[in-house]
């Protein structure tokens, strides 16, 4: 009898339309293995609220998948292990784009046979390419060629699962201690279902909204956003999955979807061609930008994370994701501009508190976002566009959203309970402005001023 071959999961938690396991299963006998490693991503570990969804998303894994191996370490070191245990040196796996997973694939392939398939993206970024066979920057010529690849490939199914081997030592996921427990502050990620079943009745859910979409995407007391974020991001459900529901259901109407479909992968073409994207700045002319620092500094960047900046759309947003784990993506935009050019604050310092808070906390994602937000990615538009956060609010009905994260502002109606300071109702319990927009915008552009003149 031959060996068994090695499943390696990593983001890719699903039995359909998941090609490493297709293959590894076609091929016989196959051990299917999680590495838990916070030694390889170095300073990039997973957030606590990511480590509550892994906890979760492995548990219904493992529910369907029962010979699911679990090992602690670093990934290579562990592979090793397991490779030895059986006698192999045949992995299959999912490719990944995140800096350190290229650089461990590099080192597998070097001691291993490792096969590495799509699977997490509409196409692989790198067949992405302009008519002069270079890679693209920019989204939208980015996008059309993409569209030149879609329909992405159908969705495999799930493979026969009888060739898993069983008996291999393995942790628990209680052995890794992933819940929060002493306090526990993940009571409101109850609205959640992660696992690969929870990404299909999200799916489900949000198909007959498609149509809507476009505009109630925009709209934070409306529930218009798909909320796949983070199956994607575990990859519990595929993009080629999602896109062709999407497009059987609304054709031509999908296109707003599904360009933020795409935008998941322009943002890995990021990385990959600059692995270090979400720490620095795509346009080099921000490097002398003159961000505020210092105690004040940080005390109104602990207010922004706690949502007590006296800007009501602001301070619900973050709000929200402290206690969900997610922040609607309206408000994920105003509330970074906030943090960038009201207050003037490194993008990267809030790129890393969205990475340690998110349960979607992507690589190149929250990178991306937050330079395009910032001004200063490849593709992004000027400093100069600054957010209103109040006007934003009004303008996009925002009063019940505030109500419910804010409740300092339960009782004030529209158009008070946007800018209650304006309007002289401020409670006594809800802070004062951490700067007036006016006051904001003149200061922020000085800033950009002394960037391009220093």
């Amino acid at each position: 009898m031959s060996s068994p071959t090695i499943v390696w999961f990593r983001q890719d938690l699903r039995l359909q339309d998941q090609a490493a396991l297709v293959a590894a299963a076609s091929e016989g006998a196959f051990v299917p293995v999680y590495i838990l490693d916070d030694d390889t991503p170095g300073d990039r570990l997973m957030g606590g609220a990511q480590r509550w969804w892994l906890h979760h998303s492995l548990e219904r894994l493992k529910a369907v998948l029962p010979n699911l191996v679990l090992r602690r370490g670093n990934s290579m070191a562990e592979l090793a292990q397991l490779a030895a245990e059986l006698g192999t040196t045949r992995i299959h796996a999912i490719r990944h784009y995140e800096p350190w997973w290229r650089s461990v694939e590099s080192e597998i392939a070097s001691e291993f046979d490792l096969v590495l398939h799509g699977g997490n993206h509409l196409a692989l970024p790198e067949t992405i390419l302009t008519g002069a066979g270079t890679r693209y920057k920019v989204f939208t010529p980015w996008w059309r060629a993409l569209l030149e690849k879609m329909p992405p490939a159908k969705p495999l199914p799930a493979p026969d699962l009888s060739g898993a081997v069983s008996g291999i030592p393995s942790d628990t996921l209680e052995d890794w201690q992933l819940l929060p427990s002493k306090p526990d502050w993940s009571t409101g990620f109850n609205d959640w279902t992660p696992g690969e079943e929870g990404a299909r009745a999200a799916l489900k859910a949000f198909l007959p909204k498609l149509r809507g979409y476009d505009t109630d995407r925009n709209l934070p007391s409306t529930i218009g956003v798909s909320r796949l974020s983070p199956h994607l991001h575990f990859g519990e459900i595929s993009p080629a999955t999602v896109w062709h529901f999407a497009a059987r259901e609304a054709g031509k109407e999908a296109e707003p979807f599904l360009r933020e479909i795409g935008w998941r992968d322009y943002a890995t073409n990021l990385i990959d061609q600059f692995p270090d994207y979400p720490q620095q700045n795509g346009k080099p002319a921000y490097d002398s930008f003159p961000w505020r620092s210092g105690p004040d500094a940080d005390r109104d960047f602990v207010a922004w994370t706690k949502g007590r900046t006296g800007y009501p759309i602001v301070d619900a947003g973050m709000r929200e994701l402290w206690a969900t784990g997610f922040m609607h993506n309206r408000v994920r935009m105003i509330a970074a501009s906030f943090l960038i050019k009201h207050l003037l604050i490194d993008w990267r310092r809030g790129e890393r508190w969205f990475w340690d808070t998110l349960l979607d906390a992507d690589y190149g994602a929250n990178g991306s976002n937050w330079q395009w937000v910032a001004g200063t990615g490849v593709d992004a538009p000027m400093f100069s566009r600054i957010m209103a956060p109040l006007s934003q609010s009004e303008k996009f009905d925002a009063g019940a959203y505030v109500r419910k994260w804010v409740p300092e502002l339960a009782a004030l109606s529209a158009p008070y309970v946007h800018d209650p300071d304006e309007y002289g109702v401020r409670p006594v319990a809800y802070p004062r402005k951490a700067i007036g927009h006016r006051a904001a915008r003149d200061r922020a552009l000085a800033a950009l001023s002394h960037t391009r003149t220093g």
